[in-house]
Protein backbone atom coordinates (compact mmCIF):
# COMPACT_ATOMS: atom_id res chain seq x y z
CA UNK A 1 0.00 0.00 0.00
CA UNK A 2 1.20 3.46 -0.79
CA UNK A 3 1.14 5.74 2.22
CA UNK A 4 3.55 8.44 1.07
CA UNK A 5 2.55 12.10 1.14
CA UNK A 6 2.93 12.93 -2.56
CA UNK A 7 0.28 10.88 -4.33
CA UNK A 8 1.32 11.34 -7.96
CA UNK A 9 2.64 8.53 -10.11
CA UNK A 10 4.67 8.43 -13.30
CA UNK A 11 2.65 7.36 -16.32
CA UNK A 12 4.78 4.51 -17.68
CA UNK A 13 4.39 0.87 -16.59
CA UNK A 14 7.34 -1.42 -17.34
CA UNK A 15 8.22 -5.08 -16.98
CA UNK A 16 11.32 -6.81 -15.56
CA UNK A 17 13.76 -9.33 -17.00
CA UNK A 18 13.86 -11.96 -14.26
CA UNK A 19 12.94 -13.16 -10.77
CA UNK A 20 14.84 -10.39 -8.99
CA UNK A 21 15.77 -6.80 -9.78
CA UNK A 22 19.06 -6.08 -11.49
CA UNK A 23 20.94 -2.80 -10.76
CA UNK A 24 19.86 -1.26 -14.08
CA UNK A 25 16.19 -1.92 -13.24
CA UNK A 26 16.57 -0.51 -9.73
CA UNK A 27 17.78 2.73 -11.28
CA UNK A 28 15.02 2.71 -13.92
CA UNK A 29 12.29 2.34 -11.29
CA UNK A 30 13.52 5.48 -9.53
CA UNK A 31 12.79 7.57 -12.62
CA UNK A 32 9.79 9.81 -11.82
CA UNK A 33 8.24 8.99 -15.21
CA UNK A 34 7.93 5.31 -14.17
CA UNK A 35 4.79 4.69 -12.15
CA UNK A 36 4.24 0.97 -12.45
CA UNK A 37 5.66 -2.52 -12.89
CA UNK A 38 3.85 -5.54 -14.30
CA UNK A 39 4.98 -9.07 -13.47
CA UNK A 40 4.94 -11.90 -16.02
CA UNK A 41 5.49 -15.65 -15.63
CA UNK A 42 9.27 -15.27 -16.05
CA UNK A 43 9.33 -13.08 -12.93
CA UNK A 44 7.55 -15.67 -10.79
CA UNK A 45 9.01 -18.83 -9.24
CA UNK A 46 7.20 -19.19 -5.92
CA UNK A 47 5.06 -17.23 -3.51
CA UNK A 48 7.97 -16.32 -1.22
CA UNK A 49 10.09 -15.23 -4.17
CA UNK A 50 7.29 -12.99 -5.50
CA UNK A 51 6.90 -11.38 -2.08
CA UNK A 52 10.67 -10.73 -2.02
CA UNK A 53 10.65 -9.32 -5.56
CA UNK A 54 7.78 -6.95 -4.77
CA UNK A 55 9.62 -5.81 -1.63
CA UNK A 56 12.66 -5.05 -3.83
CA UNK A 57 10.46 -3.07 -6.21
CA UNK A 58 8.91 -1.12 -3.34
CA UNK A 59 12.39 -0.35 -1.96
CA UNK A 60 13.29 1.30 -5.28
CA UNK A 61 10.35 3.72 -5.16
CA UNK A 62 7.30 4.28 -2.97
CA UNK A 63 5.31 5.48 -5.99
CA UNK A 64 4.90 2.37 -8.09
CA UNK A 65 1.78 0.38 -8.87
CA UNK A 66 2.65 -3.32 -9.05
CA UNK A 67 0.38 -5.29 -11.35
CA UNK A 68 -0.14 -8.80 -12.72
CA UNK A 69 -2.61 -10.60 -14.97
CA UNK A 70 -4.32 -12.97 -12.53
CA UNK A 71 -7.64 -13.42 -14.30
CA UNK A 72 -8.05 -17.13 -13.60
CA UNK A 73 -8.19 -20.04 -16.04
CA UNK A 74 -5.38 -19.95 -18.59
CA UNK A 75 -4.32 -16.40 -17.67
CA UNK A 76 -3.00 -16.86 -14.15
CA UNK A 77 0.62 -15.83 -13.63
CA UNK A 78 0.75 -16.60 -9.90
CA UNK A 79 0.37 -20.34 -9.47
CA UNK A 80 2.58 -22.07 -6.89
CA UNK A 81 1.13 -21.36 -3.44
CA UNK A 82 -1.92 -19.61 -4.93
CA UNK A 83 -5.49 -20.82 -5.40
CA UNK A 84 -6.30 -22.05 -8.90
CA UNK A 85 -9.06 -19.72 -10.10
CA UNK A 86 -11.30 -21.32 -12.75
CA UNK A 87 -11.90 -19.64 -16.10
CA UNK A 88 -14.48 -16.87 -16.09
CA UNK A 89 -16.53 -18.92 -18.57
CA UNK A 90 -16.89 -21.60 -15.86
CA UNK A 91 -18.47 -18.96 -13.61
CA UNK A 92 -20.72 -17.69 -16.41
CA UNK A 93 -21.88 -21.24 -17.16
CA UNK A 94 -22.76 -21.75 -13.48
CA UNK A 95 -24.71 -18.45 -13.44
CA UNK A 96 -26.68 -19.58 -16.49
CA UNK A 97 -27.64 -22.80 -14.63
CA UNK A 98 -27.99 -21.45 -11.10
CA UNK A 99 -27.85 -17.65 -10.83
CA UNK A 100 -27.66 -17.37 -7.03
CA UNK A 101 -24.87 -19.95 -6.68
CA UNK A 102 -22.96 -18.55 -9.65
CA UNK A 103 -23.10 -14.92 -8.53
CA UNK A 104 -22.07 -15.86 -4.98
CA UNK A 105 -19.10 -17.81 -6.35
CA UNK A 106 -18.14 -14.94 -8.66
CA UNK A 107 -18.00 -12.55 -5.70
CA UNK A 108 -16.02 -15.07 -3.64
CA UNK A 109 -13.52 -15.58 -6.44
CA UNK A 110 -13.08 -11.83 -6.93
CA UNK A 111 -12.32 -11.57 -3.21
CA UNK A 112 -10.02 -14.60 -3.22
CA UNK A 113 -7.98 -13.58 -6.27
CA UNK A 114 -7.60 -10.01 -5.00
CA UNK A 115 -6.75 -11.06 -1.44
CA UNK A 116 -3.96 -13.39 -2.57
CA UNK A 117 -2.50 -10.82 -4.96
CA UNK A 118 -2.55 -8.05 -2.32
CA UNK A 119 -1.11 -10.41 0.33
CA UNK A 120 1.90 -10.82 -1.98
CA UNK A 121 2.48 -7.06 -1.98
CA UNK A 122 0.95 -6.23 -5.37
CA UNK A 123 -1.75 -3.65 -6.03
CA UNK A 124 -3.77 -4.91 -8.97
CA UNK A 125 -4.63 -7.76 -11.23
CA UNK A 126 -5.87 -6.44 -14.57
CA UNK A 127 -9.36 -7.95 -14.25
CA UNK A 128 -12.13 -8.63 -15.01
CA UNK A 129 -12.44 -9.35 -18.73
CA UNK A 130 -15.68 -7.73 -19.94
CA UNK A 131 -15.48 -9.03 -23.51
CA UNK A 132 -18.63 -10.81 -24.69
CA UNK A 133 -17.48 -14.11 -26.16
CA UNK A 134 -17.55 -17.88 -25.97
CA UNK A 135 -15.47 -19.26 -28.81
CA UNK A 136 -15.25 -16.56 -31.51
CA UNK A 137 -11.99 -14.86 -30.47
CA UNK A 138 -8.72 -16.82 -30.58
CA UNK A 139 -7.37 -14.84 -27.62
CA UNK A 140 -10.49 -14.26 -25.47
CA UNK A 141 -12.74 -17.35 -25.57
CA UNK A 142 -13.10 -18.79 -22.06
CA UNK A 143 -11.49 -15.69 -20.52
CA UNK A 144 -14.95 -14.15 -20.99
CA UNK A 145 -17.82 -14.89 -18.61
CA UNK A 146 -20.28 -15.47 -21.46
CA UNK A 147 -21.41 -14.69 -24.98
CA UNK A 148 -24.52 -13.14 -23.40
CA UNK A 149 -23.90 -9.57 -22.32
CA UNK A 150 -26.42 -9.73 -19.45
CA UNK A 151 -24.45 -12.63 -17.88
CA UNK A 152 -21.14 -10.79 -18.39
CA UNK A 153 -22.63 -7.78 -16.58
CA UNK A 154 -24.04 -9.65 -13.57
CA UNK A 155 -21.01 -11.93 -13.22
CA UNK A 156 -18.52 -9.08 -13.48
CA UNK A 157 -20.52 -6.92 -11.05
CA UNK A 158 -20.24 -9.67 -8.43
CA UNK A 159 -16.57 -10.31 -9.20
CA UNK A 160 -15.78 -6.58 -8.88
CA UNK A 161 -17.69 -6.45 -5.59
CA UNK A 162 -15.42 -9.23 -4.27
CA UNK A 163 -12.30 -7.43 -5.50
CA UNK A 164 -13.43 -4.24 -3.76
CA UNK A 165 -14.09 -6.15 -0.53
CA UNK A 166 -10.47 -7.29 -0.58
CA UNK A 167 -9.21 -3.75 -1.25
CA UNK A 168 -8.35 -4.06 -4.96
CA UNK A 169 -9.34 -1.66 -7.73
CA UNK A 170 -10.99 -3.32 -10.76
CA UNK A 171 -9.89 -2.88 -14.39
CA UNK A 172 -12.39 -3.78 -17.10
CA UNK A 173 -10.91 -4.92 -20.40
CA UNK A 174 -10.79 -4.78 -23.42
CA UNK A 175 -12.94 -1.73 -24.26
CA UNK A 176 -15.16 -1.55 -26.32
CA UNK A 177 -15.07 -5.36 -26.73
CA UNK A 178 -12.64 -7.91 -28.18
CA UNK A 179 -15.11 -10.76 -28.46
CA UNK A 180 -16.40 -10.19 -31.98
CA UNK A 181 -13.31 -11.06 -34.02
CA UNK A 182 -11.07 -14.11 -34.42
CA UNK A 183 -7.77 -12.18 -34.65
CA UNK A 184 -5.33 -12.02 -31.69
CA UNK A 185 -4.05 -8.46 -31.23
CA UNK A 186 -0.80 -9.82 -29.73
CA UNK A 187 0.02 -11.16 -33.21
CA UNK A 188 -1.75 -8.87 -35.69
CA UNK A 189 -3.74 -5.62 -35.96
CA UNK A 190 -7.39 -6.70 -35.84
CA UNK A 191 -10.13 -4.89 -37.71
CA UNK A 192 -13.79 -5.15 -36.68
CA UNK A 193 -16.27 -3.92 -39.29
CA UNK A 194 -19.41 -3.95 -37.15
CA UNK A 195 -21.63 -0.89 -36.96
CA UNK A 196 -21.99 1.29 -33.86
CA UNK A 197 -25.49 -0.14 -33.24
CA UNK A 198 -24.31 -3.75 -33.35
CA UNK A 199 -21.36 -3.02 -31.07
CA UNK A 200 -23.33 -0.88 -28.62
CA UNK A 201 -26.18 -3.38 -28.24
CA UNK A 202 -23.82 -6.22 -27.33
CA UNK A 203 -20.13 -5.60 -26.59
CA UNK A 204 -20.30 -2.11 -25.09
CA UNK A 205 -23.11 -2.97 -22.67
CA UNK A 206 -20.85 -4.35 -19.88
CA UNK A 207 -18.74 -1.17 -19.97
CA UNK A 208 -21.86 1.02 -20.07
CA UNK A 209 -23.60 -0.74 -17.18
CA UNK A 210 -20.49 -1.06 -14.99
CA UNK A 211 -18.89 2.34 -15.74
CA UNK A 212 -19.70 3.66 -12.26
CA UNK A 213 -18.08 0.77 -10.36
CA UNK A 214 -15.03 0.21 -12.58
CA UNK A 215 -11.88 1.87 -11.26
CA UNK A 216 -10.02 1.48 -14.55
CA UNK A 217 -10.53 0.43 -18.16
CA UNK A 218 -8.05 -1.02 -20.65
CA UNK A 219 -8.87 -0.45 -24.34
CA UNK A 220 -8.39 -3.05 -27.06
CA UNK A 221 -5.85 -2.75 -29.88
CA UNK A 222 -8.65 -2.98 -32.47
CA UNK A 223 -9.79 -0.63 -35.21
CA UNK A 224 -13.55 -0.45 -35.74
CA UNK A 225 -13.36 0.87 -39.28
CA UNK A 226 -17.05 1.69 -39.74
CA UNK A 227 -17.03 3.80 -36.55
CA UNK A 228 -13.63 5.53 -36.27
CA UNK A 229 -10.41 5.30 -38.34
CA UNK A 230 -8.10 5.11 -35.31
CA UNK A 231 -7.28 2.05 -33.21
CA UNK A 232 -9.20 2.36 -29.91
CA UNK A 233 -6.20 2.92 -27.64
CA UNK A 234 -5.02 5.78 -29.87
CA UNK A 235 -8.47 7.31 -30.37
CA UNK A 236 -9.79 10.38 -28.58
CA UNK A 237 -13.21 9.53 -30.04
CA UNK A 238 -13.28 6.18 -28.23
CA UNK A 239 -11.57 7.20 -24.98
CA UNK A 240 -13.07 10.67 -24.52
CA UNK A 241 -16.25 10.96 -26.58
CA UNK A 242 -17.52 7.43 -25.92
CA UNK A 243 -15.92 6.14 -22.71
CA UNK A 244 -15.74 9.38 -20.72
CA UNK A 245 -18.61 11.45 -22.16
CA UNK A 246 -21.23 8.97 -23.35
CA UNK A 247 -20.64 6.24 -20.73
CA UNK A 248 -19.67 8.62 -17.91
CA UNK A 249 -16.54 6.69 -16.92
CA UNK A 250 -14.33 8.74 -14.58
CA UNK A 251 -11.60 6.27 -13.60
CA UNK A 252 -8.14 5.44 -14.91
CA UNK A 253 -7.43 4.41 -18.52
CA UNK A 254 -4.49 2.02 -18.99
CA UNK A 255 -3.20 1.38 -22.49
CA UNK A 256 -2.82 -2.27 -23.36
CA UNK A 257 0.82 -3.24 -23.97
CA UNK A 258 2.22 -0.98 -26.72
CA UNK A 259 4.58 -3.75 -27.89
CA UNK A 260 1.66 -5.90 -29.08
CA UNK A 261 1.40 -6.26 -32.87
CA UNK A 262 -2.05 -4.70 -32.75
CA UNK A 263 -0.46 -1.43 -31.57
CA UNK A 264 1.97 -1.25 -34.50
CA UNK A 265 -0.57 0.72 -36.52
CA UNK A 266 0.68 3.62 -34.38
CA UNK A 267 4.23 3.40 -35.77
CA UNK A 268 7.38 3.33 -33.59
CA UNK A 269 7.42 3.23 -29.78
CA UNK A 270 7.68 6.97 -29.23
CA UNK A 271 4.83 7.67 -31.63
CA UNK A 272 2.65 4.98 -30.04
CA UNK A 273 3.31 6.49 -26.60
CA UNK A 274 2.42 9.99 -27.88
CA UNK A 275 -0.78 8.75 -29.52
CA UNK A 276 -1.91 6.82 -26.43
CA UNK A 277 -1.20 9.69 -24.03
CA UNK A 278 -2.81 12.27 -26.33
CA UNK A 279 -5.89 10.08 -26.81
CA UNK A 280 -6.49 10.00 -23.07
CA UNK A 281 -4.55 7.09 -21.53
CA UNK A 282 -3.51 7.86 -17.95
CA UNK A 283 -0.82 5.18 -17.90
CA UNK A 284 0.85 3.39 -20.81
CA UNK A 285 2.33 -0.12 -20.74
CA UNK A 286 5.54 -0.95 -22.62
CA UNK A 287 6.52 -4.57 -21.94
CA UNK A 288 8.76 -7.28 -23.38
CA UNK A 289 10.92 -4.80 -25.28
CA UNK A 290 13.48 -3.09 -23.00
CA UNK A 291 14.78 -0.89 -25.83
CA UNK A 292 11.27 0.33 -26.62
CA UNK A 293 10.69 1.14 -22.95
CA UNK A 294 13.92 3.15 -22.80
CA UNK A 295 12.93 5.08 -25.96
CA UNK A 296 9.52 5.90 -24.48
CA UNK A 297 11.04 6.91 -21.15
CA UNK A 298 13.49 9.21 -22.90
CA UNK A 299 10.64 10.83 -24.86
CA UNK A 300 8.51 11.27 -21.70
CA UNK A 301 11.43 12.93 -19.89
CA UNK A 302 12.18 15.31 -22.76
CA UNK A 303 8.48 16.15 -23.20
CA UNK A 304 8.08 16.71 -19.46
CA UNK A 305 5.05 14.44 -19.20
CA UNK A 306 3.37 15.32 -15.90
CA UNK A 307 2.76 12.67 -13.25
CA UNK A 308 -0.85 11.73 -12.47
CA UNK A 309 -2.53 11.84 -9.07
CA UNK A 310 -5.45 9.89 -10.52
CA UNK A 311 -3.29 6.74 -10.58
CA UNK A 312 -3.15 6.71 -6.76
CA UNK A 313 -6.70 5.33 -6.83
CA UNK A 314 -5.30 2.02 -8.14
CA UNK A 315 -3.07 1.32 -5.13
CA UNK A 316 -4.21 -1.48 -2.82
CA UNK A 317 -6.68 -0.16 -0.25
CA UNK A 318 -6.18 -2.80 2.46
CA UNK A 319 -3.33 -4.82 3.92
CA UNK A 320 -3.71 -8.59 3.71
CA UNK A 321 -1.42 -10.95 5.57
CA UNK A 322 -0.64 -14.38 4.08
CA UNK A 323 -0.52 -16.01 7.52
CA UNK A 324 -4.10 -14.85 8.19
CA UNK A 325 -5.28 -15.61 4.68
CA UNK A 326 -3.87 -19.14 4.67
CA UNK A 327 -6.41 -20.31 7.24
CA UNK A 328 -9.20 -17.85 6.50
CA UNK A 329 -12.55 -19.65 6.88
CA UNK A 330 -13.80 -17.91 3.72
CA UNK A 331 -10.78 -19.04 1.70
CA UNK A 332 -11.20 -22.64 2.90
CA UNK A 333 -14.93 -22.55 2.12
CA UNK A 334 -14.23 -21.30 -1.41
CA UNK A 335 -11.74 -24.14 -1.92
CA UNK A 336 -14.53 -26.58 -1.02
CA UNK A 337 -16.91 -24.89 -3.48
CA UNK A 338 -14.28 -25.16 -6.23
CA UNK A 339 -13.62 -28.81 -5.48
CA UNK A 340 -17.36 -29.49 -5.83
CA UNK A 341 -17.32 -27.82 -9.27
CA UNK A 342 -14.83 -30.33 -10.70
Amino acid sequence: MNSSGNNSYGRLMLDLKGASLNPEEQLLLQNPQVGGVILFSRNIQSRDQVCDLVAEIRASSTHLLVAVDQEGGRVQRLREGFSAIPSMQTIGNLIARSPMDGLALSQDLGWLMASEVIASGLDISFAPVLDVDRDTSSIIGDRSFSDRSEIVISAAESFISGMHEAGMAATGKHFPGHGGIVADSHLEAPVDVRTWEALYDRDIQPFAKLAKILDAVMPAHITFTSIDPDSVGFSSFWLNDVLRQKLGFQGVIFSDDLTMKGADVGGGYVNKAKLALNAGCDMILVCNCPQGAVEVLSYMESAGIAQSSKLASMAAKLSVNWSDLEYSPRRLAIAEKLAALD
